[in-house]
């Protein structure tokens, strides 16, 4: 995360598209901002959380940290959220009534969209949520765009009193380009003033504001239609014409740089007649868009014939090599042959967990404990559907490892009669959208034995606090959830209820074993700090006696990534029965000494690592 809050205004400063967005917020005047950590928009908040004269937070889920920016926006003040793609999905029970309501302070909404499944579990255009919400999106292609036009949101949603989507894509997100800064303009609220017509939102009152949404949506295409934001860009090669937004709009500059191009930066309300000038330049249209069809689907219901999914896939950024190949056939030209590309011939590294991470020892106990159906989650944990433990059955969505663990067991056929379910979930997760799963599990008298994983931190997007460690964004103390009074709490009995270290694997086999026999709900907390935070505290590292290794391959069960083979064998058993053999090495310099790899070691070849210095150092007397 750069440190960008000290440059003065007119700085040229080398931003991520997530530091551009947050440098605009501070200088919008922004007072309150909110989020929840997601790939690829994390860093937004937390670069947000190092400016001054603002408030910041991470909200327990997207649609908090929406409800709390909405709080500051009826107040008056100016205010910010982000999510990343599926966030909004949680978020959206909020924005649909807030597209009734308005606002009155500016409010801008980032989601950023995974395209090209970098991180995520699906692929969602969230340009859809400005049609489904009648508000307007804006889609930058390059960091100074994300600046420019988070401005330039906050003006549109105060004109218009209606919050705007800012449209990220992971490309924008992440890569960096240089931006020219300005200063903050400070924005003073007018403060909540009473309007119960407008901002209770019951029938009747919900009722008389939707003329209003759509006598809006009329006045934001009009908008549109003048913006500075949308403009063509006029080519010497007409036999083709691009409708273009995003970092779609690159890839096309790129790839036909003599081309026609409408660039949208305001996409929704889509500028009808802005595109109807640009297909009487050109031969034909094709819109380019990531990823789904909808510009071009819009335009087609107007009666403008374009190209767009015919001929371009439905998956994956848009880049050069994806568009230059299908130009070339819609143009009959040839297509060049793609060169033979000679794969390197490079070792694979399949994600895995990281060293002496606690969840380690969760799985290698799973993989043990036979005839179990395992419900996941959303979190470095998902990582134990992989190699070695192969011991997660099913990843959806947030927090949903609880209500499919719960309809596992009730929908369970002859098959899976005796099935025991266990739903693993991580801390953030449970606090994210877990708590009202497990509330459902116990008030409907679930079969389900729960991991709740306590890292302290959300892991997966770089451990980031959250209420179960006791800090706040800012690294300040804050209280801390006990999880065993939670789950208490939400109704689980107290002798169900099993605190353990992960890294005592005989205790944590032992508490899985016997809690799955239990026909009621049980919840095992693992209690240890991931091993990347500050509250993980290395110990000796460990060692393999060569001469001692068996190659049994125990500890390889484990998964522990310092564990190394260093050779291969095979076995003829006294009863005739060929085994493998898998001679190991730990790479001590990374071993942080949990001791995970000793306690499956049948012949104790693992001990604790005796450095051996290079240097010898030799006294002389005096006299010499």
């Amino acid at each position: 995360m750069a440190a960008v809050m000290p440059a003065p205004a007119a700085s040229r400063l080398l931003l991520s598209g997530n530091e551009a967005v947050a440098r605009a917020v501070w200088e919008a005047g922004v007072k309150v901002a909110a989020a929840y950590p997601g790939t690829p928009s994390t860093e937004m908040l937390e670069v947000i959380s190092t400016y001054p004269d603002l408030y910041a937070e991470w909200s327990v889920n997207e649609k908090v940290s929406l409800e709390v920016a909405i709080g500051a926006a009826y107040a008056g003040s100016r205010s910010f959220c982000c999510m990343k793609h599926v966030g909004m999905n949680v978020a959206s029970d909020a924005l649909m009534t807030l597209t009734l309501t308005g606002v009155i302070g500016g409010l801008v909404i980032a989601i950023a969209d995974d395209v090209g499944l970098s991180s995520s579990q699906n692929e969602q255009d969230s340009r859809y949520w400005g049609r489904f919400a009648h508000l307007p999106v804006f889609e930058p292609a390059d960091s100074q765009e994300a600046y420019a036009m988070t401005l330039q949101a906050y003006e549109l949603s105060e004109q218009f009193q209606v919050p705007v989507i800012l449209r990220m894509t992971t490309r924008i997100n992440h890569v960096k380009s240089l931006v020219t800064t300005g200063e903050r303009v400070a924005h003073v609220g007018a403060g909540f003033k009473k309007e119960p017509g407008r901002f209770v939102m019951v029938p009747g009152n919900a009722g008389k504001r939707i003329p209003l949404m759509f006598k809006r949506d009329g006045e934001l295409r009009a908008q549109a239609e003048t913006s500075p934001l949308n403009f063509i860009e006029h080519g010497s090669d007409r036999r083709v014409g691009f409708i273009a937004s995003g970092p779609a709009y690159m890839h096309v500059k790129e790839s036909f740089p003599n081309a026609p191009v409408l660039k949208l930066g305001f996409s929704c309300p889509v500028p009808f007649e802005k595109c109807r000038e640009l297909a009487a330049l050109v031969d034909q249209v094709v819109v380019v868009e990531e990823v789904e069809p909808l510009i071009e689907t819009e335009l087609k219901a107007q009666g403008l014939h374009v190209l767009g999914k015919e001929i371009l896939p439905l998956q994956g950024e848009l880049s050069p090599n994806v568009l230059k190949p299908a130009i070339a056939r819609l143009l009959g030209e040839p297509v060049p042959a793609p060169q033979a590309v000679i794969p390197l011939q490079v070792f694979p590294r399949p994600p895995t967990m990281c060293v002496a991470c606690p969840h380690l020892g969760v799985y290698y106990t799973l993989s043990q404990v036979r005839n179990l159906n395992i419900s996941g989650d959303i979190g470095c944990y998902t990582l134990g559907a992989g190699h070695p433990w192969n011991a997660l059955d099913t990843c959806v969505s947030m927090g949903a490892s609880m209500g499919v663990a719960l309809g596992m067991d009730k929908g369970r056929g002859e098959a899976d009669k005796d099935k025991r379910v266990v739903a693993v979930i991580g801390d953030s997760t449970f606090l994210h959208m877990g708590m009202q799963g497990l509330l459902d599990m116990v008030y409907n008298k679930g079969n389900v034995t729960v991991l709740l994983l306590d890292n302290r931190a959300v892991g997966m997007t770089g451990g980031q606090d959250n209420p179960g460690n006791g800090r706040d964004i800012h690294g300040d103390e804050a209280p801390r959830v006990d999880f065993a009074k939670l789950v208490s709490a939400l109704g689980v009995k107290e002798e169900r209820i099993h605190k353990v270290n992960p890294y005592e694997l005989p205790v944590l086999f032992k508490t899985i074993r016997e809690e799955v026999k239990v026909p009621e709900v049980s919840v095992i907390i693992t209690d240890q700090p991931c091993v990347l935070i500050k509250d993980y505290h290395k110990l000796k590292p460990f060692e393999v006696i060569d001469d001692q290794c068996t190659g049994c391959g125990n500890c390889i069960d484990v998964g522990c990534p310092a564990i190394h083979v260093t050779r291969r064998g095979k076995e003829v058993k006294a009863s005739g029965k060929e085994v493998n053999l898998a001679f190991v090495r730990i790479e001590s310099s990374v071993c942080t000494g949990c001791g995970l790899c000793v306690q499956p070691c049948a012949p104790k070849a693992i001990v604790h690592y005796a450095p051996v210095s290079p240097i010898k150092l030799v006294s002389k007397g005096c006299g010499a």
